[in-house]
């Protein structure tokens, strides 16, 4: 059955003519799918006609959840949605005090392979339509709107390359900011990339005022090499040029994430290089300490480690935060949920 949110607006408003109804149906539908409806039939203020031939044309959604996990006492939601045809994809709901934010997927699995990634782990899958992306918001929505929140951010940090599946990312950030649907402003919508520079100026012609997150990790290429493998097509001051001028053109700062391994990019020698390539930019560097990854060498530094980097960082002269850490018991790095079930068959709600 085709998923409603796969069909143009236009051509929803074809259908709807062809049904004997008016286009504004096409709003109400929306925003009944924007306050969670899960059914057509719970569509009140459509008349019953309407709700049944809806039903027999359309599914409210495509995503079929087969997992979740929690943690931070139930403020950190990650959710496996199985997607048709077999892939799936995780998204993770995170309540704060003052917002809530959606990390979500772009793809099934990533053709990047970074060697820290539980992500890189699988054979990449496919690129997630448009409407696959809204969906796992507006289910994050339909959770938020039970609980009396709304959501008010999204990350596209989830499984994936987002700017590898340009098209459907794009759209789906208009779709997502459509006042007619979810109305989340661009500003608070972060894309990221390990390094697409092509996509990256492209992006910059979009007018959509969204956050430009770059997953950095290394300030030299012979490091970057080994722990971004696109950086040997793209290297990382070619990056962070196209990045800055994406900062310039759109207003935006650029954010720089800094994943902390241990022994491997938190030295003083790493610190300096950063400085060096970030210092008088329009840039602010997010630490993040490393989630365990099964079979993998890497591992997190301890508090008393991210604290001096940190501090060597901020004496460079550059803007840093460290990375609220949520959901360490909750498969907490991006692919461990779907790992687990692959791993174990397991099919729980």
């Amino acid at each position: 059955m085709t998923p409603i949110l796969s069909v143009p607006a236009a051509e929803l408003e074809q259908w709807l003519s062809e049904h004997g109804e008016q286009a504004y149906r096409r709003k109400q539908i929306w925003s009944w799918l924007a306050k969670g409806a899960m059914d057509f039939g719970a569509m009140k203020d459509l008349p019953r006609a309407l709700r049944e031939s809806l039903s027999a044309d359309f599914s409210v959604t495509s995503l079929k959840a087969i997992a979740t996990s929690q943690a931070d006492r139930a403020l950190t939601t990650k959710t496996l949605y199985e997607l048709d045809g077999g892939h799936s994809v995780e998204a993770v709901v995170m309540r704060y005090a003052e917002r809530t934010t959606l990390c979500i997927s772009s793809q099934a699995g990533c053709p990047i392979g970074c060697p820290f990634c539980a992500t890189g782990k699988f054979p990449f899958g496919r690129n997630l339509k448009a409407h696959e992306i809204v969906e796992q918001a507006l289910d994050a929505a339909r959770v938020l709107d039970s609980e009396g929140r709304r959501l008010s951010h999204v990350v596209f940090m989830g499984m994936g390359e987002p700017m590898a599946n340009y098209e459907a990312v794009v759209e789906s950030v208009r779709r997502l900011a459509d006042a007619e649907l979810l109305g989340i402003s661009p500003r608070r919508i972060v894309v990221s990339t390990s390094g697409l520079i092509p996509r990256i100026a492209r992006l910059g012609d979009e007018k959509l005022p969204v956050t430009l997150a770059i997953s950095l990790h290394a300030a030299r290429d012979e490091l970057r090499d080994v722990l971004v493998p696109i950086n040997r097509k793209y290297p990382v001051h070619d990056l962070v040029d196209a990045a800055q001028a994406y900062g310039q053109r759109t207003g935006r700062r650029v954010s720089y994430e800094w994943v902390m391994l241990a022994g491997v990019n938190d030295s003083q020698r790493d610190a300096t290089e950063l400085g060096s390539l970030l210092r008088g930019k329009l840039a602010h560097v997010n630490l993040i300490p490393f989630n365990p990854v099964d079979d993998t060498p890497f591992h997190a530094p301890d508090r008393a480690a991210i604290k001096s980097f940190r501090e060597m960082v901020q004496a460079q002269g550059l803007n840093v935060t460290v990375r609220d850490t949520r959901g360490r018991e909750a498969d907490a790095a991006c692919g461990q949920l779907h790992e687990r079930v692959m791993r174990n068959k397991l099919v729980t709600v």
